[in-house]
């Protein structure tokens, strides 16, 4: 049974770290003076309580939707990926995110924003009190190189809190260790900061987690997020060097199914880089300690709640042309796959699957669809009676945070199915291949690409044909190699599509389409083919504003002014 570094903490730390919400006001709160704190036993709790915010949650598991780690709801929702699903009126302010009007407001950003810096405030507590500890405060030091490492593994943390919120608000206020009771704005470049963390965090970690914590990090955590940090600065040359050192200590992509990045019982398995560990059951463990931020995304008729539904335009996306390859130009929305979605009658009784469509088999394991073998033990997809409502979301489900059928007793929380002990990849080994191929692309290495996006395509054609009622093929699934890449539009194109059918679906694509600088293009697009089906999508403009959210109204309103609210909001 694999074991966690994250444990309850004792009440004491609860009263200082968790309960002070206000962190960007001007006179400092929650000061760290207990005499208790400052001890090895301390610091190493400081530093688990630093771990535990990466699952988003502080205490209980409904409301954790926004800072869900997986990032589905800023991630893929705010992308041409998901619909919110359920129905119309559940969580209305997320109808807002998937249709880029939020207000300052929306209870999902405030959600993202307090436990982001819930965490950052741990990470600086822990740096805090290490650096008391080892000035003589304490009765007992670490040796040098364990508070090196707690220090490396504290400034990893906060790096990752950080860059989900600028991802997300792009102005955010810096506050470090070292932050005193000066007016904190949120004026500052907060990169440099995310940058020097993460290097020193690669300088001081090991390469190997201790025996039996597998929730920690270590060197190569910190040189791939390093790399895609700089890969989100447009510094391809050295996010290159960074991603393809990852790729060389790393057995090869291929020998790695693709299935097992989602399966419990296979988590923490050699293409997971860095994971969030999550744990249920009764031994105490619970259920805050699971997967809380997607609890609301599954199969209506499996779990709660309905919510997250692949789009049309995702669907179609995973179709292939005659070669194997994707259409890169956008014509997969000609004649689009809609299962049987405006059916009636006959029809819909009588639907059959299109066994000939050319698809990428990576559809199956994206995307539950009528009539497909969906995960082990439930069967064919049934349809609408899997689903809240299909008129608000369309006819597809999601598959990836699902556990198979026979998993649900060991793996969901006791009396909550819905909360589950999957780990939450944040990067996986298939990511750093398609960043390192973009990166290879912007430094004219077109050969390097093609190799590096190739091995993600065999890999994917390895993938075990999914089937039909009565054993048959659901589809004629088809991957082949690109067998050239003749320009730098064409190889950016292909690497483009790549991330999205590779890793639709978990959390990355809104935040690729802004950074690459076609966000306002593609979701446009998107919503006038996808409002063809959804009336409540169509006609929908994005704005200079829309890279980005407002930041939360009640931190505005608490700094007294110092926050500045994003331009056009």
């Amino acid at each position: 049974m694999k074991k966690y570094i994250y444990i309850s903490l004792i009440a004491v730390l609860c009263t200082v770290l968790s309960c002070k919400k206000d962190f960007i006001q001007r006179n400092p709160q929650g000061e760290l003076i207990t005499e208790n704190l400052v001890s090895q036993d301390g610091v190493e709790a400081l530093l688990t309580g630093a771990y535990g915010l990466l699952n988003g949650n502080v205490n209980g598991t409904w409301g954790n939707y926004g800072a869900a780690p997986s990032q589905w709801l800023f991630g893929e929702v705010a992308s041409d990926n998901a619909h919110k699903g359920s129905s119309n009126g559940d969580q209305p302010n997320m109808n807002l995110i998937e249709q880029h009007s939020p207000t300052s407001t929306n209870d999902n950003l405030a959600n993202l924003w307090d436990r982001c810096f819930e965490g950052i405030q741990r990470c600086n507590n822990t740096i805090r009190v290490l650096s008391s500890l080892q000035a003589g405060q304490g009765s007992v030091k670490f040796d040098d190189t364990r508070a090196t490492q707690i220090q490396a593994e504290a400034r990893l943390l906060r790096a990752h809190y950080y860059f989900f919120l600028v991802r997300v608000f792009k102005s955010v206020p810096l506050i470090t260790e070292t932050t005193t009771d000066a007016a904190v704005d949120n004026t500052p470049d907060i990169y440099p900061t995310i940058v020097a963390d993460l290097t020193y965090s690669l300088a001081n970690l090991p390469t190997a987690k201790p025996k039996g914590q597998v929730g920690r990090v270590d060197k190569y955590i910190a040189q791939a997020y390093l790399g895609k940090v700089l890969l989100y600065q447009k510094k391809y040359a050295e996010a290159y060097t960074q991603l393809n050192a990852v790729i060389g200590a790393k057995a090869d992509l291929v020998t790695m199914p693709f299935a097992d990045n989602f399966d419990i019982e296979k988590e923490n398995g050699p293409e997971s880089i860095f994971a969030v560990q999550h744990a249920v059951g009764a031994d105490g463990t619970g259920g805050d300690n699971g997967n809380v931020g997607d609890m609301l995304n599954f199969p209506y008729a499996v779990a709660c709640c309905g919510f997250y539904q692949p789009t049309i335009d995702l669907a179609n996306a995973f179709k292939v042309d005659a070669a194997g390859l994707p259409y890169l130009d956008g014509s997969y929305r000609t004649n689009p796959y809609v299962v049987d979605l405006g059916l009636s009658g006959a029809a819909k009784t009588n639907y059959t699957v299109p066994t000939t469509l050319a698809l990428d088999p990576r559809i199956d394991y994206t995307m539950g669809r009528r009539g497909v073998d969906y995960r082990k033990g439930y069967g064919p997809m049934p349809g609408d009676a899997w689903i809240r409502d299909v008129g608000n979301a369309g006819p597809f489900v999601v598959v990836k945070n699902v556990l198979d059928q026979t998993q649900i007793t060991a793996g969901t929380a006791p009396g909550l199915t819905n909360v589950t002990g999957l780990n939450v990849n944040l990067i996986r080994l298939s990511d750093i291949y398609l960043m390192a191929a973009e990166c290879a692309v912007e430094t004219g290495n077109l050969p390097r690409a093609l190799e590096l996006v190739n091995k993600v395509r065999a890999r994917a054609a390895l993938l075990p044909p999914k089937t039909v009622a009565g054993g048959g093929v659901a589809a004629a699934y088809k991957v082949s190699p690109y067998p050239a890449f003749p320009s730098p539009d064409y190889a950016r194109n292909a690497v483009r599509m790549e991330r999205r059918l590779e890793l639709a679906m978990e959390g990355h694509r809104f935040f690729d389409l802004v950074r690459w600088g076609i966000a306002k293009q593609t979701l446009e697009s998107y919503f006038n083919f996808e409002g063809g089906y959804f009336s409540y999508l169509k006609g929908i403009s994005i704005e200079a504003r829309d890279d980005y959210f407002p930041l939360p109204q009640d931190q505005i309103d608490r700094s007294k002014g110092v926050l500045k609210q994003s331009p056009g909001y």
